[in-house]
């Protein structure tokens, strides 16, 4: 079993030196120009600052520089940090206060952008690394010292106080994952991943690891083909792309916009989702465009480094129905608790939780929030194990399916009835011209309020 997850990079690049592993519309790497690339990266870092697993900031696009710089900190023995260089000052400002980064690593161009930015932030630039020569003496030196419970990144949500929260996990969870999706899903040297997730969202790690151990190759998906989404299909079928993991939110703008119309992925054999509760309206669009493709809906927080169930879909959902999330991934545990802490009974609904390797390590520098969500397993009083508490509301059907319905902070109690906002949700986005909605409680005139967005809808009492 891998220690560092650099080791799928080290295996892949000897099996398949040649081979593109990452690629945007115009440009490539191979898998031995990512591992040489990687290690000046992680060479120069060492020179320069001579710190392990601390924090090193990467201001990222959607382009190939982004990844090598992620595994040329990880070589470095410090965990990497993605932030949106597009997001407002103030939020950067907030991480940074937070993370107290010992440096950063930028292209040239963007130099201005942070010294502007964040001008007392220590920086390497991507170009001046890559003229470094590459120091196998300390990076082995590093490699021998490290575990695998050691930091490999840390992306940041919004926090309740309006201060982020910086997620961190470890490679040991991030190898689980790719490990037991690989498996799941059949990936290999043939698998060629159309990228969605941006990569400053944890969701982008399902692309970029799983391709890494199995030799695969990755093209970064245009964001014009989702701003003119008629030039999506070909795009997807111009680079032969089988294999789709994006966010419900992508699949959805596909659908909405009827982009089948006039040309259909010839290639699409694996279309996977995750991030928000999946329409069936959206679902049975691209099912019955794509019947021969697989689909399968995940589900995970960020804290349980990303995913943790998988539902394969295969029977026919009318739009009113709920769409399960499935069961756990392997070596994962998926514990449903009442109220009172005890465990739910099928078909009885409690909060969602989580135990397994999968767990990240808590919220950097914030331990009264990391001991809020990641607790001692209240079933168990014989030895400490720790769960993440998500927060969501689910149950087991008979089947042994897990069904999720909303938040727990979703839940409210109107007329003496106990409402699950979410539910209400599915419903109305079952409806006709309907594209989506949103419902939420106002405490203050004690009504359930509903907004929804769709075509030609006028305005009427839904509720």
């Amino acid at each position: 079993m891998e220690i560092n997850v650099l080791e799928y990079l080290e295996k892949t690049a000897v099996s398949f030196p040649d081979k593109i592993v990452f690629a945007e519309e115009n440009k490539e790497l191979t898998f031995h120009e990512l591992l040489n690339n990687s290690k000046k990266i992680g060479s120069k870092l060492i020179e320069k600052y001579q710190q392990r697993k601390k924090p090193v900031v990467v201001f990222v696009d959607r382009n190939i520089e982004s990844l090598v710089m992620f595994m040329g900190v990880t070589y470095s023995g410090n965990f990497y940090v993605p932030i949106d260089k597009n997001m407002p000052k103030l939020r950067i400002e907030l991480i940074l206060d937070v993370l107290k980064p010992v440096a950063a690593i930028v292209l040239e161009s963007e130099i201005e952008y942070i010294k502007n930015i964040a001008p007392d932030l220590e920086f390497v630039t991507y170009e001046e690394s890559l003229k470094n020569p590459v120091d196998e003496k300390e990076l082995h030196q590093i490699r021998i010292t490290s575990i695998d419970t050691d930091p490999l990144y840390a992306t940041f949500t919004s926090g309740s106080t309006g201060v982020p929260k910086g997620v961190l996990t470890c490679h040991r969870s991030l190898i689980d994952l790719t490990e037991a999706l690989t498996e799941t899903f059949d990936f290999n040297e043939s698998t060629i991943l159309g990228n969605q997730n941006p990569f400053y969202f944890d969701a982008s790690i399902k692309d970029i690891f799983c391709t890494l151990k199995c030799g695969s190759t990755m093209y970064i998906v245009p964001k014009k083909c989702f701003t003119f989404i008629g030039t999506l299909s070909s795009f997807l079928n111009e680079k032969k792309i089988n294999t789709i993991l994006w966010s419900a939110a992508a699949i959805g703008l596909v659908a909405n916009a009827d982009a089948f119309s006039e040309v259909i992925p010839q290639y699409l054999n694996q279309v996977m989702f995750s991030g928000e509760v999946m329409h069936n309206k959206v679902l049975n669009y691209w099912r019955r465009n794509l019947p021969n493709t697989k689909f399968v809906n995940l589900y995970g927080p960020t804290e349980i480094t990303s995913i943790c169930t998988y539902y394969k879909i295969e029977k026919i959902y009318s739009d009113e129905e709920v769409l399960p999330i499935g069961i756990p991934f392997k070596n994962t545990d998926i514990l449903i608790l009442t109220d009172d802490n005890k465990l739910a009974e099928i078909e009885e609904k409690g909060e969602l939780c989580v135990r397994g390797c999968c767990l990240a390590l808590g919220y950097y520098n914030n331990p009264e929030k990391t001991e809020e969500a990641f607790v001692q397993n209240p079933l168990n009083k014989s030895y400490p194990e720790m769960i993440y508490r998500t927060g969501d509301i689910a149950k087991y059907d008979e089947d042994g399916q897990l069904i999720f319905f909303s938040r727990k902070d979703n839940q409210v109690k109107h007329m003496g009835q106990r409402v699950e906002l979410g539910e209400i949700e599915i419903v109305v986005n079952s409806l006709e011209k309907i594209d989506a909605s949103i419902c939420f409680y106002d405490h203050d005139e004690n009504k359930i309020v509903l907004a929804f967005q769709g075509n030609d809808v006028n305005n009427k009492y839904i509720l």
